[in-house]
């Protein structure tokens, strides 16, 4: 195998909802890596769960608010961790903050045009169905959680 590298200059970057930029890093067979950065207050992602991948995620700044299974953790800068395939799990800002996240799943598998149908779906070129239906083909399988969906009520004044 040889080395993969991605320079910061030339990396594309998607915004894939308001105070939320995606940029790709690396999408092989074996490994697929971006970076996340949320404003306060962007929605994240919502639940969902993945059948062959483990999605981690290591926060490189601010606080992260992240729904694994039926818990939901809040990670500073430093803190990481990695969901197994299967299991639900949703993230974004924790309440009055941004935060900066590496994210990469593992075994890889092409989902860069995920991300750009995200970003298509912001920009009004595609619609939330067009999401939908391309679940199978991204691995990105939507479900529900009344933890996450209480959440941001209950960090609301």
């Amino acid at each position: 195998m040889t080395e993969i590298a991605t320079r910061a200059a030339t990396a594309e970057a998607i915004q894939d909802a308001p105070g939320s930029l995606i940029t790709l890093l690396t999408d092989t067979a074996e490994l697929t890596c971006n970076t996340a950065t949320f404003d306060e207050g962007a929605a994240g992602a919502p639940v969902h769960f993945h059948t062959k991948a483990t999605e981690f995620f290591h926060v490189t700044a601010g606080r992260l608010d992240i729904l694994v299974d039926d818990e939901i953790h809040t990670l500073g800068a430093g803190d990481f961790i990695a969901v197994p395939p299967g299991v639900k799990h949703a993230f974004a800002p924790a309440a009055d903050h941004t935060a900066a996240v590496f994210v990469g799943f593992t075994p890889g598998m092409g989902r860069f045009d995920y991300y750009r149908l995200l970003g298509r779906v912001n920009a009004g070129e595609a619609t939330v169905q067009d999401i939908k239906d391309s679940s199978a083909t991204y691995d990105n399988h939507y479900a529900e959680s009344s933890v996450w969906s209480g959440r941001r009520r209950s960090a609301e004044p």
